[in-house]
């Protein structure tokens, strides 16, 4: 879960809401919505223990339709983009070690329909190095895995206590005199692509609600991949307990860190600096203030970690639900074959080749726009399940069952519909491309379908 997202997207979350009290208000709806949503999957997870995860939860509460359109979504957009998203990060956090990698004009190789930056090549490569690692089996993307979150909660335990214990001034009351009164200020973008600050402009009502909605973007891409353990059931010791202990356990710590991390930048940084840091490193910006100039420097190499090792998970989970989707005969039939180590080797290499297209596709905010919309739609879908299973299959054996059932589940659904519904109104440039990506599967799941059924008269 921890990757990019909590050290980059506070500025656009600060730049939507333009107050204290909005600010961590979306980090603790998103809180809510991911806590909620996890522990609603641990019926799900004691019911079907098996690796691919949400896409075998779809497949038997609906369809395999709509399994596949999960599956199909996971590797066209919410994974494969997820991890272009997170390598492009660990790129942009590279820029301070070498200037070269900052996404301004004066860097670009090609622009044509696309522009494309040194950056770029970095996140792809970080990619195919991942892969490869992973391709030689589970043990060595487990070490790196375990070697790279310690590595990242040291960075965020730091920044944390740090800013509350070393910082120089305070900007803490200062920045709570905003309360809940909120304002947009989306500035300008100058000759070199950076975004400058213009004027505050009070929000309420219905533009309000958008820009929350908006805001939550980035905290609900920063509180993804939560889901992502249920992937990999099949190669998890006894699965019907630990699944759901993980999914309650991560999601509930994440969330406070979450929180007291955006207080932190609260109490170190003024409320413009927090909506308008270089290149949106808010993390850095905070990192430089408390440390001074080294600072910056050692947090942004733990940033780099931390992205690391995020695109290390994700990488590691993705291929096994394409292996799942391949073994019920809805995906390549390549991806259904390990290689020597035990790994989907193909699987994995496919979705490398996916997501390095995607690195060239677009900024950092473009992929969450499409990448938010897509996966809350299919978290709805998938939790509205254990409310069809418990009528399909009443007698079924459930190890654990849904935390609050049916108030809980029913409040995410609300709440995820709500989220989708003000993000296809107010940022339709990349919302609608990510539906529409998802419509595409249809076609596709019925042509293969047609070729099973040719192949198997």
């Amino acid at each position: 879960m921890i990757g990019s997202g909590i050290f980059i997207v506070g500025a656009d979350i600060a730049r939507n809401v333009g107050s204290a009290g909005w600010i961590i208000a979306v980090w603790v709806i998103t809180g809510i919505m991911t806590i909620t949503a996890a522990v609603s999957y641990g019926e799900l997870s004691g019911m079907f223990p098996k690796a691919g995860g949400q896409y075998v939860y779809l497949k038997e509460s609906y369809n395999k339709l709509i399994g596949f359109l999960y599956g199909w979504s996971l590797f066209a957009v919410i994974q494969t983009a997820t991890i272009a998203a997170v390598a492009i990060a660990f790129a942009k956090f590279s820029g301070y070690f070498f200037p070269v990698l900052n996404l301004t004009n004066d860097n670009i190789l090609y622009s044509g329909v696309i522009k494309i930056y040194p950056a770029h090549l970095v996140a792809i490569g970080v990619i195919v190095l991942l892969t490869y690692i992973n391709s030689r089996g589970v043990k060595e993307g487990k070490s790196i895995q375990l070697v790279f979150t310690l590595s990242k909660l040291i960075a965020l335990f730091g920044l944390i206590l740090f800013g509350f214990l070393l910082v120089d001034q305070s900007f803490f009351a200062e920045n709570w005199q905003t309360g809940f009164n909120a304002a947009q200020d989306f500035g300008s973008v100058n000759e070199n692509g950076q975004k400058v600050p213009g004027d505050w402009t009070s929000i309420s009502g219905v533009a309000l609600l958008g820009a929350i909605a908006a805001a939550m973007v980035g905290s609900v891409f920063s509180s993804d991949a939560w889901n992502n353990v249920t992937f990999v059931a099949g190669e998890i010791k006894n699965p019907q307990r630990n699944i759901g202990l993980s999914l309650f356990l991560g999601t509930f710590v994440v969330t406070i860190l979450y929180v007291t991390t955006n207080l932190m930048y609260l109490n170190v940084l003024p409320l413009r600096e927090i909506a308008f840091p270089e290149e949106d490193r808010l993390a850095v910006a905070a990192a430089n203030q408390i440390f001074g100039d080294n600072g910056r420097f050692a947090i942004a190499g733990l940033i780099m970690i931390s992205t690391f090792g995020c695109n290390n998970g994700l990488i590691l989970a993705g291929a096994r639900v394409y292996y799942t989707m391949a073994q019920d005969g809805l995906f390549f039939r390549k991806a259904a074959k390990l290689n020597k180590q035990g790994v989907p080797q193909w699987a994995l290499w496919s979705q490398c080749l996916v997501a390095s297209i995607l690195c060239l596709s677009g900024r950092y905010g473009d992929l969450l726009d499409m990448i938010s919309f897509v996966v809350v739609i299919f978290y709805v879908l998938t939790i509205a399940g254990i409310f069809i299973l418990r009528r399909k299959r009443p007698d079924a054996e459930r190890p654990y069952k849904a935390f609050g059932y049916p108030l809980l589940p029913a409040l995410y659904i609300i709440m995820g519909l709500t989220f989708c519904g003000l993000l296809l109104w107010f940022k339709p440039e990349f919302t609608w491309p990510g539906f529409i990506i998802v419509l595409i599967g249809i076609p596709i799941y019925y042509f293969i379908e047609k070729k099973s059924d040719a192949a198997n008269p």
